[in-house]
């Protein structure tokens, strides 16, 4: 099978996540969708992350009974913090019957020399790429790219964390069900 993989600190996982993962499934080649949560992205405070275990919960609330998108917590068991690379590393191995892809955004593909092992990932694996604005898409490392001009919701986990800090309504940002658990559970405020 191709998968998908759409990694993210998911913090909240919000509708425009969703959208991301839905068009992907329905204009590529890709199969299924993994929504991997991670625990720790080298690039982001961990200590404005809520846990893990929490975050996939809300994941799997999101997606509920979606058979083409899946939660996946991975990097739970892997060292931290969570590197690319080496998840790819790991599910190549667990799952040799498998082929996988990389979703990301042209602002995370504008910061692909950033990453560890950089070259490996570009030359070893499938990118796919949904534009945003600002973010132009130039590929200087020949990689094995498709580009996606999927629906866009302005939207950020940092918006939503902002709202529920104010006293305003995430309703419509979330599924219903991530906010009814967010509220029932008073995350992020």
């Amino acid at each position: 099978m191709n998968i998908g993989l759409y990694f993210g600190s998911f913090n909240p996982v919000h509708t425009g996540h969703l959208i991301i993962a839905s068009h992907v499934v329905n204009y590529t080649d890709v199969q299924q969708v993994w929504l991997v949560v991670s625990p720790q992205n080298p690039f982001k405070q961990s200590a404005s992350l809520l846990n893990e275990y929490d975050r996939l919960h809300l994941m799997n609330l999101a997606i509920d009974d979606e058979t083409r998108i899946k939660a996946s917590d991975v990097e739970f068991k892997l060292p931290r913090p969570s590197y690319t690379i080496d998840t790819l590393t790991y599910l190549k191995e667990k799952y040799p019957q498998h082929s996988f892809s990389i979703i990301m955004g042209s602002d995370g593909f504008q910061n692909l020399p950033k990453w560890k092992n950089a070259e490996l990932l570009i030359k070893e694996y499938p990118i796919i790429v949904y534009r945003r604005p600002g973010f132009e898409i130039t590929d200087e490392w020949n990689a094995q790219l498709t580009v996606l001009d999927a629906p866009m919701l302005d939207i950020s986990a940092t918006l939503i964390r902002n709202n529920i800090k104010e006293g305003k309504s995430i309703r419509y940002l979330v599924p219903e069900k991530v906010r009814e658990e967010i509220e029932r559970n008073n995350y992020y405020k």
